[in-house]
């Protein structure tokens, strides 16, 4: 994924930190609990699994930082908010364009490879959300890009970082 720091970098801090799980909580073993084919996947509540919790870096909630970026393509990484002023720790990846949530929910980045595994988690879908099978986070956390490597898509040139 590619996250955009230099648009909405308190956003980005959010997502990377419990990526990393540097807090003592995160998105690692979390579910992803709803999928709805053509419009998104969506996951973040390592609170309750469900949807219905959530927990960011700054405490329950945090600000909208702006909507300079749009939900115009599939692979949109996006905050999953209940309404302005409350993102927390639920975010969604878009499976198609959704300009509807433009203005609304934050973008923050965006899958580069991938996108095929969010791809293969809409056939768990269904209009409601609701989903056939548990698709759960096994891992994550952060990588760099090795320097003077210029194909991103190539995971070789990848490292974790420790």
């Amino acid at each position: 994924m590619l996250l955009r720091a230099d648009v909405v970098p308190k956003t980005v801090e959010n997502f990377r930190a419990l990526c990393t799980g540097e807090k003592g909580y995160g998105y690692k073993g979390s579910e992803f609990h709803r999928i709805i084919p053509t419009i998104l996947v969506q996951g973040g509540d390592f609170c309750d699994q469900n949807g219905t919790g959530g927990r960011s870096i700054y405490g329950e909630c945090f600000a909208d930082e702006n909507f300079e970026l749009q939900h115009a393509t599939a692979g949109v990484l996006s905050m999953a908010s209940a309404g302005s002023h409350t993102n927390n720790s639920k975010f969604l990846i878009t499976t198609g364009p959704t300009p509807w949530m433009d203005g609304k929910n934050v973008v923050f980045g965006h899958v580069e490879l991938g996108m095929d595994v969010v791809e293969r988690m809409e056939d768990f879908g269904s209009r409601s959300g609701k989903t056939s099978r548990r698709i759960f986070i096994e891992n994550c956390g952060d990588i760099e890009l090795i320097e003077g490597v210029t194909k991103p898509w190539n995971m070789s040139v990848y490292k974790p970082i420790k």
